[in-house]
């Protein structure tokens, strides 16, 4: 089965990487000047505390009925500085705002057909009076070719004139929304946020530890349900690349920005993702697998939150889809999806609804 293929190659290039010594950054000057810094002093607004209070109150009222459930102070991590709750009310009742809510994966996303980022969760938001939908784009093509599948995909959807659009990128897909807002001010209009999940805001250290030889296999193997791209999908996903990017293009300030960070400790990260893991970690262990915890976040955005989640976990439903791979190697996926998502969107809602 191509899906199976996928995942043996994944699995056999993260065991790989286990015994690798060299640097996770080769020595090099091609590189802006960076700086390490709160997030206070970076324009990143703190929206922890009301995240925090959505959340907790999504799950008290019906998280029960959901899948996965557990208390809200075993999902939502705490670091310093986060404010107390002010116990203002939460909104639970159907949407306020005709949000339609468009989902945008990553890397091979579209070449994995038995399972999709927050598929049972965009069911659960539906009840809600929520629109929301899977915008696929190619999953071995780079940022720049992606970018144009989301600007030609959006401007061919028939949208409602009271209709607002929020994006929500997981993984690669924040990359590709984020240089499609960028270079179709067309679109702009029609969006009012843009969510980025674990997303690869600043790249990843770990495309660098694939080789180029398997990145060319990657990018070429046949597939029939996932052809090969357009561009070139890891020079996309390099932090030099990335932050590159970022420091020439600002983002237009006329959508709202929102992070939600994954991280958690070895023990909490599924067996095929912890050589990734443990590789990461030389550099900081606050990472999910793939992406160190200050590297997912958009610049100017509002900080929703740190959740205790693996990569995989924080987004995609393996432990329904697949869950022999649940019981082996993909074995930390049981994570509150639907709690989680649904208190993504209520939190945009409302910020949206005050800046109204």
């Amino acid at each position: 089965m191509i899906s199976k293929l996928c995942i043996l190659v994944v699995a056999l290039a993260a065991f790989l990487l286990v015994g690798c010594s060299k640097p996770l950054f080769p020595y090099s000057l091609d590189t802006y000047p960076l700086v390490l810094t709160p997030s206070s002093l970076a324009k990143i607004e703190d929206g922890r505390d009301r995240f925090r209070e959505i959340y907790c109150a999504v799950q008290r009222d019906h998280g029960s009925g959901l899948p996965y459930n557990r208390p809200c102070e075993e999902v939502i991590l705490r670091l310093e500085g986060e404010l107390e709750p002010k116990g203002n009310p939460v909104w639970l009742g159907p949407s306020i705002l005709k949000l339609r809510i468009l989902i945008v994966s990553g890397l091979f996303s579209e070449c994995v057909k038995f399972t999709s980022a927050y598929s049972y969760a965009r069911a659960h938001l539906e009840r809600y009076g929520y629109k929301v939908e899977s915008l696929p784009v190619s999953g071995r093509s780079s940022s720049t070719h992606c970018a144009l599948e989301i600007r030609n995909a959006l401007l061919s959807m028939e949208i409602l004139p009271e209709e607002r659009i929020v994006f929500v990128g997981y993984s690669k897909g924040v990359p590709d929304i984020l240089e499609a807002v960028v270079a179709y001010p067309e679109i702009r209009s029609r969006i009012a946020a843009v969510v980025s999940v674990a997303g690869a805001v600043n790249g990843s250290p770990m495309i660098e530890l694939v080789n180029k030889p398997l990145q060319d296999l990657l990018k070429r193997i046949p597939l029939s349900q996932c052809p090969p791209g357009v561009g070139d999908p890891f020079e996309s996903l390099k932090r030099s690349t990335r932050l590159q990017w970022l420091s020439r293009n600002p983002l237009p300030e006329s959508i709202k920005y929102f992070s939600l960070v994954a991280f958690a400790e070895r023990e909490d990260i599924s067996t095929i993702l912890r050589p990734s893991y443990d590789r990461l970690a030389l550099i900081d262990p606050r990472n999910d697998s793939q992406v160190i915890f200050y590297d997912a976040i958009i610049p100017g955005s509002t900080l929703l939150g740190f959740v205790k989640a693996d990569h995989y976990a924080v987004a995609v439903p393996l432990s329904q889809d697949a869950p022999l791979l649940s019981a082996g190697l993909i074995d930390k996926n049981e994570f509150p999806r639907e709690v989680l998502l649904e208190a993504i969107i209520r939190a945009v809602e409302e910020n949206l609804l005050e800046s109204d």
